[in-house]
């Protein structure tokens, strides 16, 4: 007996030895079993949950985030065309004039309809002190007192027509900036009350506002000196009503919160935040959507903003980075519990980092990111997720210059045509690189659609199906590099600049390898799950 137990103990001790050593080679364990027509529901989303911004800055024109390399004709030239429309505090060396984005270019509408349905958020902080133009003659050269930039209606209405042409629906904000304040500083819907009536008469509509970008940094984000959250419930209770009474199909999204979750470090002394515990007890009912920003931390271009949060590319497939949204939208879910249990909960504005991204957000390393944050908060319960930008700095979804896809557009595309609403539970990982998500296979009745993430950059990990499946996988032969492989071919616009077939690989029942640093998406149209009927 004694013998038995030796041996007995022998063999495990040898297995153990092999299955360390199999890991030390850069394999994983064995597959993790999935049974795709077993996945309970946990939840859905929004069909327009992907989605995305366009700074109002873009369709201004006006000095957004300075680009990391000076561009070929020098854009130390143009960098004092719109001296004006630097947000408070921030070091106007950061920033570069831009013109006024083509939102009537026929390749944009064309790569943007591609991620429909979705919403586009006009916004951000320059929206927040933006005068309305509504004349049809020449625009002010200059903005009127107490703004910082003019919105054309022939710019806005680019945005309704762009809106119409790709199947989108606008979210914007109003400027909230001393222009738009009575003698007693109380505002006003003067700007709102154009813009709205504007909308209506070009045929436009739209579907939520904002009182104002990121409240919580008021000061920065052009409201008047010291400014509290007494005085934000004063105001929010004078926009809400007007919002009722005028457009009460508009839904109101709120407070659209940042940084309180940790994920921004410690902010300045200088940097004043209002909490938004203060602003939902002061500004009472109205709102239809609770509505928070996330950014896991700065760019290079922000270093010295004190201790607020920096990260690297060697972080950048770490867990503590992939799963900061979550922690985030654990700390906003509490606030909205408390204060409005129930209701939807958006995140309308995200991306790699705050102050235009760093230089690898354009890079296939920031995929990772993207893509669990959307499977980690439809899990979760979040309707919407905005990405800061479509085609602005570092953290666009396409080259701003060129119009060319970046991976993360890739990425976005593949999500849009594979993830459905109905969010499935693919149950715990088991591995700790290994994030997998699952969903309803989008227009594919019983269908799921499984999302696999492997953040290890030398193990291979696997999933196991016992059915057949369609394979789509993301690699990059450079993780800090612009370009993307789909199973294993570099994906680019066609010469005529239309996306390719995006064609996926027809994988057996059994083990599916999942080779590190990369993204497998799998179709499996016949899993027969009740849920997804």
């Amino acid at each position: 007996m004694m013998q038995h137990s030796l041996m007995h103990r022998i063999a495990l001790a040898a297995f153990f030895i092999v299955a360390m050593e199999t890991l030390s080679a850069g394999q994983s364990a064995g597959p993790i079993a999935i049974s795709p027509a077993h996945l309970p529901r946990i939840g859905s989303v929004s069909d327009r949950y992907q989605s995305y911004n366009i700074e109002m800055v873009e369709v201004t024109g006006g000095r957004f985030w300075a680009p990391y390399k000076p561009a070929a004709n020098g854009p130390a030239a143009v960098a004092d065309i719109k001296p004006a429309g630097t947000p408070a505090g921030m070091n106007p060396s950061l920033y570069r004039y831009r013109a006024p984005i083509d939102l009537g270019n026929p390749q944009l509408r064309k790569l943007a309809a591609a991620l429909s349905p979705a919403y586009v958020r006009v916004s951000g902080t320059w929206a927040n002190s933006t005068y309305f133009d509504d004349s049809d003659g020449p625009a002010p050269s200059t903005p009127p007192a107490g703004f910082g930039d003019v919105l054309t209606s022939k710019e806005w209405r680019g945005v309704i027509d762009f809106s119409r042409a790709v199947n989108d629906r606008i979210v914007t904000s109003f400027a909230i900036s001393p222009g738009v304040r009575n003698a007693d500083g109380v505002w006003t819907p003067a700007e709102a009350e154009k813009v709205l009536a504007f909308t209506k008469r070009a045929g436009g509509q739209i579907a939520g506002v904002e009182f104002f970008n990121e409240p919580t940094f008021a000061s920065m984000g052009g409201a008047p000196k010291g400014y509290d959250a007494e005085q934000y419930g004063r105001d929010f209770k004078i926009f809400a009503a007007f919002i009722k009474k005028t457009v009460p199909q508009t839904r109101i999204l709120g407070p659209d919160s940042v940084g309180e979750g940790g994920s921004l470090g410690q902010q300045p002394a200088a940097m004043k935040m209002i909490h938004t515990a203060d602003m939902l007890k002061a500004e009472g009912p109205g709102l239809d959507v609770f509505a928070y920003h996330f950014y896991g931390g700065v760019s290079q271009r922000c270093a010295a903003m004190g201790g607020a949060a920096k990260t690297s590319p060697a972080e950048a497939l770490s867990r503590e980075w992939l799963m900061g949204t979550a922690k985030e939208q654990a700390f906003y879910a509490a606030l909205r519990d408390r204060f409005e249990p129930g209701m939807p909960m958006w995140l309308t504005e995200t991306a790699e980092t705050a102050c235009g991204g760093n230089p690898w957000a354009a890079s296939f390393i920031d995929s990772f990111r993207y893509l669990n944050q959307l499977g980690v908060l439809a899990t979760r319960g979040v309707q919407v997720v905005m990405h800061n930008t479509l085609d602005a700095s570092d953290y666009g979804l396409l080259d701003e210059a060129t119009l060319q896809p970046r991976p993360n557009y890739w990425s976005a595309v593949l999500w849009r045509r594979l993830m459905g609403a109905t969010v499935l539970d693919a149950g715990p990982s088991q591995a700790p690189n290994l994030y997998v998500y699952a969903h309803c296979l989008r227009n594919q009745p019983g269908g799921v659609a499984l999302l696999a993430l492997n953040a290890d950059r030398s193990a291979t990990s696997a999933i196991s199906l016992p059915m057949a499946s369609m394979r789509y996988r993301l690699t990059a032969a450079d993780l800090l590099g612009g370009s993307v492989a789909l199973n294993g071919s570099n994906l680019t616009l066609t010469p005529t600049g239309d996306l390719p077939a995006l064609q996926g690989a027809a994988a057996p029942a059994g083990s599916i390898a999942l080779p590190p640093a990369s993204i497998t998406f799998l179709a499996i149209p016949g899993a027969g799950n009740k849920s997804c009927r």
